[in-house]
């Protein structure tokens, strides 16, 4: 079919798309040719940045080399969206993204479909880090966002329910460059608003739920150590990432731990989202209870709920627990653990009024300690290593076994 006055596109898609034959020279030398011969056809320019698209993603450089050299634009968009940039991104070309950006190609230019940039592609995608660090390397924008305000960070997180989308490498360089943890969207989802909807979906039980569980924490882990709140709450007035964990935590176990270790704020003052970390243990181990029938699991779940209770003392020791005894009851039908709750609201009690000096100053000085990693902090402190081990009280928590899991099995 004729192309454009007689410029032929199935010669450039041949042409474009035979790089990897034995005899590249002989490809580009016929391509050198039909180049002179159609040099002053009428569409000739939008022709060669067609084959460019083609040559982007097919990887020769020495193609894409000549094409440039004949005038064909670097920023090209057809009728397939994005640039040779992004071609070059998807095929993981990193080579080629240096080549295109040296010769003008906008590294900051998106898609028309969804307003990618090169970087976006990139950070979702785990086999394309050496592209996002190559990017990152010619000064891609590490915080830059599209009309929604998506940044790579937020895009990165976006994808990684994916299976085969696991892409912590890719994060971690982001943060490393400087993502900003605290980005919003213009429908304000967070970091932190995003971790919520994927440890929410990984409460299902499923295989798949577990692995993606298991990658969530892997990426809190990473986020918390580059300053992310997890306490924060959002305009929307959704449960915080601290909040979900303590709710269920009967299920997120391992994030509740990650999230009380981490420093985080465990209650709040304000008015209108009053809350206190005690309070939504005790009452997640209510429900957890409530339909309980295997007697190892119950005990398993309320010797959790009080380990939480006191790991949350260690930064909080005069954090109160608010009375919810009265709602132990569904009108005439007792919960049938009442008395072991009340037991484990009861030492939680008589502990938090036994709080002495020394638990006191130990909160205090943590809480001074910050930023962390905590460990390397105390360890560098001119102190004997039975004080350090005292600091260290619930940060070297190791986990008994199955406690590590995100869905417990009955």
């Amino acid at each position: 079919t004729p192309y454009l006055h007689g410029f032929r596109r199935i010669e450039y898609e041949e042409i474009g798309k035979g790089y990897h034959a034995k005899d590249e020279r002989r490809r580009c030398s016929s391509l050198i040719e039909l180049l002179e011969r159609e040099s002053q056809s009428q569409d000739f320019l939008e022709a060669i940045g067609y084959c460019l698209m083609e040559v982007a993603g097919g990887g020769s450089m020495e193609a894409a080399v000549i094409l440039l050299q004949y005038g064909a634009n670097p920023n090209y968009e057809g009728e397939l969206p994005g640039s040779p940039l992004h071609a070059a991104v998807l095929s993981n070309r990193p080579n080629m993204v240096k080549l295109l950006v040296e010769h003008n190609a906008d590294i900051e230019r998106r898609n028309t479909c969804h307003e990618d940039s090169p970087l976006d592609l990139a950070s979702r995608d785990p086999d394309c880090f050496p592209c996002l660090l190559t990017l990152l390397e010619l000064g891609a924008n590490v915080n830059a966002r599209n009309t929604r305000g998506y940044t790579a960070l937020l895009n990165a997180l976006e994808n990684y329910d994916c299976p085969d989308m696991n892409n912590p490498e890719n994060i971690q360089l982001l943060l490393q460059r400087g993502a900003d943890v605290n980005a919003a969207t213009e429908d304000g989802q967070t970091v932190q608003s995003v971790l919520v909807i994927r440890f929410q979906q990984a409460l299902d039980g499923s295989a798949e739920a577990a692995e993606t569980g298991k990658f969530c924490l892997e990426i809190t882990q990473l986020l918390l150590a580059y300053g992310m709140d997890p306490s924060r709450v959002d305009d929307d007035g959704e449960s915080s990432l601290t909040q979900t964990s303590l709710k269920y935590f009967e299920q997120l176990f391992p994030l509740a731990v990650l999230i009380i270790q981490s420093g985080a704020t465990l209650f709040s003052a304000d008015s209108d989202s009053d809350w206190q970390a005690p309070t939504i243990i005790l009452q997640g181990l209510q429900s957890a209870l409530r339909h309980c029938s295997d007697p190892n699991y119950a005990s398993e779940l309320l010797e959790k709920a009080e380990f939480l209770l006191e790991l949350a003392k260690v930064n909080y020791p005069r954090v109160s627990l608010h009375p919810i005894l009265g709602a132990l009851s569904f009108g005439q039908d007792p919960h049938p653990y009442a008395p072991a709750i009340q037991n484990v609201y009861a030492r939680s009690s008589q502990a938090h009024f036994q709080d002495t000096l020394k638990r006191i100053c130990r909160a205090f000085i943590r809480g001074h300690l910050q930023p962390w990693p905590l460990e390397e902090r105390i360890n560098a402190l001119p102190l004997p290593n039975t004080l350090k081990g005292f600091l260290l009280s619930g940060h070297t928590y190791k986990p008994k076994p199955g406690w590590d899991c995100f869905k417990p099995k009955f």
